[in-house]
Order: structure tokens, then sequence, then C-alpha cells
């Protein structure tokens, strides 16, 4: 589903971010991308959602080769790929309903099936109750579970979780872990960039680490280890 051949990425400033790197995520897979801070994570998902290019080598998402892609066929691959952020990036105006329909309201859809998607997605993440209620009036992990159902509000084939829990104490760190979990037994594949070590070594998944740019560990059932 996801292919990194070979992958380097350095910026005009000469800094290397990523330096040759390669992995394959399978369809359905639930993958831990864990290392410090500078060592390439950030860079690795702006790939795959074609906000950065590789200077060498190619990623590729459901054998679409993704810097290559006309600026026309973005939002389709964007849609594909559901972005789970540490800030929530929610509009404080809107309420946790508005915030998951505006995305729909953009591209036109009809009132009908934005209310009948929207409902139904924020059930998913348990905040039917809340749907009315506006980003100031709802807890840390209920902004962050409002997010979430913005990114599955288009049924996306991944999700992308970068640093989702950074902001969060432990126990909505635990709920919102739990709700990706989930979202991946009903077949989505997650992509999880974190620090929290607690959370890689409890998930017991797939985990690649980042050192310096360079994968340095692809662990089938692996644990938080980085020196």
């Amino acid at each position: 589903m996801i292919s990194y051949r070979n992958v380097t990425k350095i910026y005009p400033d000469q800094s290397v971010a990523l330096r040759n790197v390669s992995f394959d995520i399978k369809k359905g897979e639930f993958v831990s991308l864990v290392g410090k801070s500078g060592a390439g994570k950030t860079t690795l998902l702006k790939l795959l959602l074609a906000e950065e290019r590789p200077t060498e080598g190619e990623v590729l998402f459901d054998d679409l080769l993704v810097h290559q892609l006309s600026p026309s066929s973005l939002p389709v691959l964007r849609r594909n790929i559901g972005m789970v952020f540490q800030d929530y990036k929610l509009l404080n105006s809107k309420t946790a309903y508005e915030n998951v329909a505006y995305v729909m309201e953009v591209m036109g859809l009809e009132e009908d099936t934005i209310a009948r998607d929207v409902r139904e997605v924020l059930e998913i993440v348990g905040l039917g109750e809340r749907a009315h209620h506006y980003p100031f009036q709802l807890s840390g992990g209920e902004k962050q579970r409002v997010a979430i159902a913005r990114a599955l509000i288009h049924r996306p084939n991944c999700i992308v979780a970068d640093e989702p829990t950074g902001n969060l104490d432990p126990y909505h760190t635990r709920d919102i872990i739990r709700l990706l979990l989930k979202i991946n037994e009903l077949g989505t594949t997650v992509i999880l960039a974190t620090h929290n070590k607690e959370i890689v070594n409890r998930i017991g998944r797939r985990v690649l680490t980042l050192v310096e740019g360079q994968l340095v560990r692809d662990e089938e059932e692996g644990k938080f280890i980085v020196v």
C-alpha cells in the first residue's frame, strides 16, 4: 500500500533529513514511527502527503508515485490519507459537528449526505452527544476525537497521526490510542508518530525507528528503543 524506496531528503541548507530510507507498509497495518526530535519523522510523513519532494528515491501510495502527481490529483491523494495533528487544528468558531462537516461542504456535497456521514463518524469516535459543543467546551481528548472524526470523514485508506497525544494527559492519551486501534481493527491502515515510549510498548505492533534520518530498526512486534 505504502512504499518508500531508497528515499533521501536534503534541504537547501544541506541538512539531511532522511538518508536512503526503504520500507513497505501493507494495507491494514498499525505502524508506530519513533525517533528523537529531528530524526526525520515529520519529513517522512510530509513526503507521503506530497508536502515535500524526495531529493532521491520514490514514495508510493497505492502504486502511485506521490511526488509525480499533478496538482489537480493531490486532493484525491489527501482524501485517502486522513491526517491527525498534535494541536488539533480545529476551527474555534465552529461546533464539533461543523468542524467535521466543513470539508464536505467545501466539496459541495449534499446536505443530507453531510448530515448522515458526520453523525455516523461522530458516533464512531464517541462524540455523538457532544456534536454541538464548541472547541472551548471540549476537553483535550474530545478535541482530538473531533480531529480524528474529521480525518475519517472521507473514509480514507490510511490515517497518519503525528504526535496526536502530545498535549494530552495519560487518561486521554490511552483513550485516543484505543480509538486508533479500533479504527485499525475496522481495516484502516494507521501510522502513529510518537515520542511516547509507554504507548509504543503497550501497543506491541510494528515499530520503525529513525535515528538521524536513517531507518535503524524495523520490528514486527517492536519496542521503543532510541539511543
